[in-house]
């Protein structure tokens, strides 16, 4: 084992300065010992809250979100309503900021009185068909109407450099605050979802795979809106996301406190958790280091019964049909919802021209940031 991550691990764990984690930080094993240098930072829920206040303060410093900018206008572009077997879909636009405009879909049920809203970010799975890409690939489709089939209003968007994002010229690491921006637009999708008409606030759920699942856990880490996250094949105690816009910015080493993944998936509590792993990847441990950890603190709460894990052994890096049946079952659970609605057979999956915001019928506003160009944060400019 390499000597320079033992040497690591001492030193970080009283750390006092911002240092970036990126990729596989630790060796398993190493990761089981990091998890348990945290435990002894908390015995208590009081001691525990004030941990997450500083992972959620040092998340948000630490992507130059504090202060938070100016929430303007989302000027909501929607239009082709595509009515379907239970659901519906349609092509929509927000802009988080200014000139930069987040693509995606919202799915809607049939009945649209108290709805459940769930923000569905994808991974890094991409090629060179923009069916491959984010929000247009089969498992996402299958994912969004099945939960739309079972009430609720579902939205799935374009990261930076996916998508039409990367039609319209954009880089996914086009600069170094790709983080700051992906998490600011998630937080501007929920602003967008709790003002649609039937908007149920109360139940609010986070879900996606590989680098959305990383994005799940932040979201629901620092919006307190945020009522319930599964995270998928990404919760790990020695992976921390490899990506910019995962571990670009100094999140997890923070002047006065260190956290890692783990600790970020469990900020959400006592809310309701489903971590699903998987044994062809990071998340491998998750049943040995991960799940006990988070139970403790879901303890402190007496609340343990709210944390569930769906490990597949022989699984991969991926959000399959079968990885997708948990979580379908678990918002039935919480949100007392018909798991049998979630009948992905009865889910039309359509090409990326029928989901495309922006087409010849609906060009691109002129006022649109050109690609690769940083956007104005204005008051939050002097975070950091």
């Amino acid at each position: 084992m390499r000597a320079w991550l033992f040497f690591g691990i001492a030193t970080v764990f009283s750390a006092s300065a911002q240092e970036l984690r990126q990729g596989r930080v630790f060796e398993p094993e190493q990761g089981a010992a990091d998890l348990a240098e945290r435990t002894k930072e908390y015995a208590s829920q009081a001691e525990w809250e004030a941990k997450a206040r500083k992972i959620r303060g040092g998340i948000l410093k630490g992507a130059k979100l504090d202060p938070l900018p100016e929430r303007t206008p989302l000027k909501p572009i929607r239009h082709s309503v595509k009515p379907l077997d239970g659901y519906s879909v349609e092509n929509v636009a927000i802009e988080s900021l200014p000139g930069l405009f987040v693509t995606g879909n919202l799915y809607l049920p049939e009945h649209r009185e108290r709805m459940p809203l769930v923000l569905c970010p994808h991974g890094h799975w991409q090629g060179k068909d923009l069916a491959e890409h984010g929000r247009f690939r089969h498992d996402m489709q299958k994912r969004c109407g099945a939960m739309a089939r079972m009430g609720c209003a579902v939205f799935a968007w374009d990261a930076v450099g996916f998508g039409e994002s990367r039609e319209l010229g954009w880089d996914h690491n086009f600069g170094d605050e790709v983080l700051r921006i992906q998490l600011w637009s998630a937080i501007r999708v929920l602003d967008f979802m709790e003002k649609l008409e039937g908007a149920d606030p109360k139940r609010v759920g986070v879900t996606g795979a590989s680098g959305g699942a990383t994005l799940s856990m932040q979201l629901a880490a620092v919006d307190g809106r945020v009522t319930l996250s599964v995270p998928c094949a990404m919760v790990s105690s020695y992976f921390y996301g490899g990506c910019n816009c995962e571990s670009g910015m100094p999140i997890h080493v923070r002047p006065g406190h260190v956290t890692n993944p783990v600790e970020i998936a469990a900020v959400i509590a006592p809310r309701p958790l489903l971590v699903i792993s998987d044994g062809g990847d990071w998340s491998a441990h998750v049943p040995q280091d991960a799940v006990p950890h988070i139970r403790r603190i879901y303890g402190f709460y007496g609340k343990e019964d709210r944390v569930e894990n769906a490990h597949f052994p022989d699984g991969k890096h991926d959000y399959n049909a079968e990885k997708r049946k948990p979580l379908y079952a678990f918002l039935a659970k919480h949100w007392k919802l018909d798991a049998a609605r979630a009948d992905e057979a009865k889910v039309e999956v359509l090409s990326p021209d029928r989901l495309r915001v922006f087409d010849a019928g609906h060009p691109v506003p002129a006022h649109a940031l050109k690609a690769n160009t940083p956007p104005s944060w204005g008051r939050a400019d002097s975070g950091g």
